[in-house]
């Protein structure tokens, strides 16, 4: 029935007013999106309840960087957090010496999508490979603060980070019903095998899809995660980051089960993950079929730790004035 309906709607597309072509495209996105949800139900994949969170940068330079986050792209830090020794499920990296967390965005973590930065102390370089594509943010403030603080602006409304991270800024008022951070953009080395996994296995929903990429999220006005094809191997070198998301932890084991159901990569099996001071979360990390990192952390325990900690900037200006390494 749903098919017959999009044939119909082809038909007579082109034999539209702009206006009405319009309320056809909504139409129609709406129904794409019931048709995929139909399609879940007679799959194999597990039906996951999840939240984009934040995605993971190593970060070369914390003074520059913070510099670039805070005057440049105008976010806030929401928490801090320092760090004796390398992380279990790695989330510094391959590091096992002292390195230091800090949350940055533009609203709280527990409802909007964030940048987590990693420092690792004494590591001021990464090999960057072409696993990690760019960042989309649309706030009509960002290209002013750039031009106030002297930070190049590449063609396109480009912004480079240090570390060569891109920003694509699409210079337009902040969007009142999502997060002005619309999508994190990675590489592919094939899109098709992309898709499986993503939609197939992990049951994201495809929100836009063109011959060269496709976007996902676990809900329309998320921020999308968008795999775009390279022409070739995805080369994650040392500079790669990870992509978290929350679950029920209920879900967790389930999710499991199914990744080793399917054959399919866990880098990290059910841990729990301890900040001192502040609560304790299970987590579980997977690779895509190009290696990107996804991290499922638990979402009740993930809650309490996001918790703004504001006081902890203070802790963030301290250890960079203090960093001889």
């Amino acid at each position: 029935m749903i098919n017959f309906f999009l044939l119909n709607v082809a038909k007579e597309f082109s034999q539209l007013k702009f206006a009405h072509r319009l309320r056809y495209i909504s139409l129609f996105n709406r129904v794409s999106i019931v048709h995929s949800l139909a399609l879940r139900k007679n799959s194999t994949m597990v039906l996951l309840h999840g939240r984009g969170l934040h995605f993971v940068f190593k970060i070369p330079d914390r003074n520059k960087t913070m510099d670039f986050y805070r005057k440049v792209l105008g976010m806030k830090v929401f928490r801090h957090e320092e760090f004796s020794e390398g992380c279990e499920a790695q989330c510094n990296g391959d590091y096992a010496g002292r390195w230091s967390k800090t949350m940055i965005g533009y609203g709280n973590e527990d409802e909007n999508f964030v940048i987590e930065l990693t420092y690792n102390y004494g590591i001021h370089s990464y090999d960057k490979g072409n696993d990690f594509l760019g960042i989309t943010i649309q706030n009509g403030e960002i290209l002013k603060n750039a031009k106030k603080q002297n930070w190049p602006i590449l063609d396109g409304n480009v912004l480079e980070a240090p570390g060569g991270y891109k920003y694509y800024i699409i210079d337009a008022p902040v969007p009142t019903d999502r997060d002005p951070i619309l999508k994190v953009t990675l590489g592919s080395s094939n899109l098709s095998k992309s898709i499986n996994y993503w939609n197939g296995i992990l049951g994201l929903t495809i929100y836009d899809r063109t011959e060269k990429s496709a976007a996902f999220a676990f809900s329309e006005n998320a921020t999308m995660i968008e795999l775009k094809d390279v022409g070739g191997p995805v080369d994650r070198r040392q500079a790669y980051g990870r992509i978290a998301f929350s679950i029920p932890y209920a879900e967790q084991e389930p999710l499991s089960e199914h990744i080793n159901k399917n054959k399919q990569t866990i880098l990290t099996p059910l841990l729990s993950l301890p900040t001192p001071g502040k609560q304790t979360v299970r987590v579980i990390i997977l690779a895509d079929p190009d290696g990107q990192e996804i991290c499922f952390v638990e979402d009740e325990g993930y809650r309490k730790l996001s918790e703004p900690d504001f006081e902890s900037e203070k802790v963030l200006d301290l250890q960079i004035t203090k960093d001889k390494s």
